[in-house]
């Protein structure tokens, strides 16, 4: 196998496998600030309990993140060292701000959080946890900049080292296989690149897929406790807050999704024809919910709405989306490849589109397990808004408890497969119309190499995963620690903070 394959597998699967606790830790981290935060507000020791456990949580879930992140910071320089030179005055700004802002952030209170319980002030201690959360998403979002950069390069211009020397090259210049190594990107604007076309709408879309991870995993454990008969009283507490987290955060979530869409649409429309397996560009474009796409035929066989495509995209439905028999451009297509005849253009066209099978299945994953936490987040608050969800003794709501326990599964699933649409869709480019994945990976590195340090990964990443399972079931079965004070489940009158401030205590509701 090839080295670029091997190594474009490898990244592709330490990535991903990283990308399993980041989502948990910052979702979680910000139900740790709404948890501490209402024990301040209320003086209810209940938060405090939340608070306390859903820290142990974090702890493992952060350890195991740490260490699966580290590794991909060497693979940059190991598998991928043409990239790392091409990039490197970019992303060197922004790594560097992840370090001064998230990373010093999170190491300084990260103790204080874990350790300072009945140590320090309950305030101390909640500014901790605040920073810690603040950290985590810092980090993220250089992160987020960073990728995004990739996807909608900005605030750079390209320079030649070539004998010493060093020239600024013209802003259409097209890059040459000669002249790999020799030209990197270079910044001219911080703020361009930070707020390049498409960071702001990524990084909303990212940090709410977070927040609705961490929301699903406190939802799954709540109602694991709850079907069995265990730590109730903070079971309902615990859920309360994670479903109202969960729906707000799938309402933002649906809004920036629109957004990002629609930024794919003015400056990515390759990547947008792959997600809907659009080849052909006509009017009333429709939106295929679910099917299979056959390459060779250039045909999508599936259900579809029609004109819906065309009405989130453009607000019209007759406005036609561009297809692939139409992209990238011929002007495009013209000034990479000069001296090439129209029809010679036209048989080139597919060397410039991502692998469309791959694009348009991970993209529809995430939409349809994205519907899925839509509708059980808001089915739980109406349940809850019933108050029907902790009523353990009807087989509907056992039922239905049961199908919470796998919940947390779903919003990784539309994490994974968000970024795996992002990323397959910008190909064949690594940097998007500029560096070709094809022309950044490292020429001094055999495919044996790359292939014995991928099986080497795969043997301790399963080591790490099962050890984050042990760790995580032990957490779990070993509950929170102090006594139970309240096992019933609470009464109309013993509502917690939540339910009092968005529906009111009965004498306010009866005085109304």
């Amino acid at each position: 196998m090839e080295v670029e394959i091997l190594a474009r597998i490898q990244f592709a699967f330490t990535v991903a496998f990283h990308y399993i606790y980041p989502p948990l830790t910052m979702g979680l981290g910000l139900l740790l600030v709404l948890m501490e935060g209402t024990f301040i507000v209320t003086g209810d020791r209940m938060y405090h309990r939340l608070a306390h456990f859903w820290t142990r949580i974090f702890a493992v879930i952060f350890s195991i993140g740490t260490a699966t992140g580290i590794v991909m910071e060497f693979e940059f320089g190991t598998n991928w060292a043409t990239y790392s030179r091409f990039v490197g005055d970019i992303f060197g700004s922004a790594l560097a701000a992840e370090g001064v802002f998230a990373f010093m952030l999170e190491a300084g209170f990260l103790s204080l959080l874990l350790f300072g319980w009945d140590k320090v002030g309950k305030k101390t201690h909640f500014f901790a946890t605040c920073m810690v959360c603040l950290g985590s998403h810092f980090s993220a979002i250089w992160i987020v900049v960073a990728n995004s950069w990739m996807q909608t390069p900005a605030g750079y211009h390209l320079e030649l080292f070539q004998n010493g020397v060093h020239s600024i090259l013209p802003a259409d210049y097209i890059l040459q296989t000669a002249d790999i190594g020799h030209v990197r990107a270079v910044i001219d604007s911080f703020w361009e690149m930070v707020f390049n076309p498409s960071s702001l709408q990524r990084l909303c879309h990212v940090i709410f897929g977070t927040w609705l991870s961490g929301s699903f995993l406190v939802i799954s454990v709540s109602a694991y406790y709850l079907i069995r008969g265990r730590h109730r009283r903070f079971a309902e507490a615990s859920m309360t807050i994670a479903i109202f987290l969960a729906a707000a955060t799938s309402v933002f979530q649906s809004i920036s999704a629109d957004a990002t869409a629609r930024g794919v649409v003015q400056h990515q429309p390759i990547k947008l024809a792959a997600m809907e397996g659009v080849y052909h560009t006509a009017p009333y474009t429709p939106m295929n919910l679910f099917g299979y796409v056959d390459a060779s035929q250039q045909t999508v066989y599936s259900i579809q709405i029609p004109g819906l495509l065309s009405l989130l995209a453009f607000h019209n439905i007759k406005t036609p989306v561009i297809g692939l028999d139409q992209l990238p451009s011929d002007a495009f297509l013209a000034a990479r490849n000069p001296g090439k005849s129209a029809q010679e253009l036209a048989a080139l066209r597919p060397q410039y589109w991502p692998k469309v099978q791959g694009v348009f299945q991970t993209y529809h994953i995430m939409i349809i397990f994205g519907s899925i936490v839509f509708g059980m987040a808001f089915f739980s608050l109406f349940l809850w808004w019933k108050g029907w969800l902790f009523r353990t003794d009807s087989l509907l709501v056992r039922l239905w408890l049961f199908l919470l326990i796998f919940s947390v599964l779903f919003p990784q699933i539309c994490n994974q497969a968000g970024w795996f649409t992002a990323e397959m869709g910008r190909q064949p480019w690594v940097v998007y119309n500029i560096l070709k994945t094809s022309q950044a990976f490292s020429k001094k590195v055999s495919s044996d190499q790359v292939l014995g340090s991928l099986l080497l990964f795969f043997a301790i990443y399963s080591l790490l995963f099962f050890a984050f399972l042990y760790l995580l079931n032990r957490k779990i079965q070993h509950g929170p620690d102090d006594p139970e004070e309240d096992p019933e489940p609470l009464e109309d009158g013993k509502r917690d903070f939540f339910y009092q401030l968005m529906v009111g205590t009965d004498s306010s509701r009866a005085s109304s």
